[in-house]
């Protein structure tokens, strides 16, 4: 057995040396429940020789990012808003009257950071999110993302939240293209940030409107988490999923989201996401904003 093992090494060795040894692939496992790993199994073996671009598009916070007890987009901004009570304070006063997931809401926080240039805001959320949000990435979905690439898919997000502020650390932990990270954006110019918003908005309808728009392919995968991702889940071609659907019953809605999805035969997965210790919650305590519900297994 030992002469065995001591002619393989002798033999990987060799191979190093002519340079034509390379170490085995490792595959990604999918990290869902067993029924969800053999679902998506299936979907990727029905899609393999698909020829055209294959593209999956996911929602950013909810869905990739945990979003308890506050959105990293909010409690970044507000942490500067109270720092800095002299920045914007016409436009916090507006959002605090605003539900945070209305269209108006959305495009408020980019305009809060109107004359910040796009490096500036791109290095303020990798600080947000090394600070409170380190971690909160999911794993399963991570793994997901990772199998897609593994099987030729190119990958986006698409989010509501200020798009250079998630670009930066959404590219670094799941590994795709700065430029595959959409969100809420505004003419940049001379490298800063404008007020002058640039259509469709991502949110609601908006965020099928810019796969169509910025992605320009209808995609195979969609993923999201809640009403306000339901046009582009109903977008994709193939698979369906939900994360951590909501039960509740939104104003313009007749069923909640988690009931639809259920109906219409999404993948629907449950990931824990729960506030870190110490979690600030300036957003809350502070400017009243609503807290993001805790999702525990």
């Amino acid at each position: 057995m030992v002469m065995l093992i001591m002619k393989r090494i002798i033999i990987m060795f060799c191979l190093l040396l002519l340079g034509c040894y390379k170490e085995p692939t490792r595959l990604t496992k999918l990290e869902f429940d067993k029924e969800t790993n053999a679902k998506i199994e299936e979907f990727l073996k029905s899609v393999k020789n698909v020829k055209e671009r294959k593209v999956a598009v996911f929602d950013g916070d909810g869905t990739v990012l945990g979003q308890a007890p506050h959105y990293l987009a909010d409690e970044c901004l507000y942490e500067i808003a109270k720092k800095d009570k002299s920045k914007k304070p016409a436009i916090i006063k507006r959002m605090q009257g605003l539900s945070n997931v209305s269209i108006e809401y959305v495009q408020l926080r980019v305009k809060f950071f109107e004359g910040d240039s796009v490096k500036s805001l791109r290095k303020l959320g990798v600080e947000c999110y090394y600070k409170y949000y380190k971690g909160k990435v999911f794993r399963p979905m991570v793994s997901l993302i990772g199998k897609l690439k593994e099987n030729g898919f190119e990958v986006w997000i698409i989010t509501a939240s200020p798009e250079a502020l998630y670009q930066e650390f959404l590219s670094q932990e799941l590994h795709i293209p700065l430029t595959n990270v959409v969100g809420v954006k505004s003419i940049i110019r001379n490298g800063s940030i404008t007020s002058e918003i640039v259509p469709p908005v991502p949110q609601d309808h908006g965020k099928k409107e810019a796969i169509e728009t910025f992605v320009q392919e209808v995609p195979l995968v969609v993923g999201g988490n809640s009403r306000g991702d339901k046009e582009m889940i109903e977008f994709s071609r193939g698979l369906k999923l939900i994360v951590n659907p909501d039960e509740h019953i939104a104003e313009d809605q007749k069923e909640s989201i988690a009931e639809y999805a259920k109906k219409n035969n999404w993948v629907i997965v449950r990931i824990e996401d729960v506030p870190k210790p110490n979690f600030p919650n300036i957003s809350s305590k502070d400017f009243g904003i609503r807290i993001n519900k805790t999702i525990k297994r």
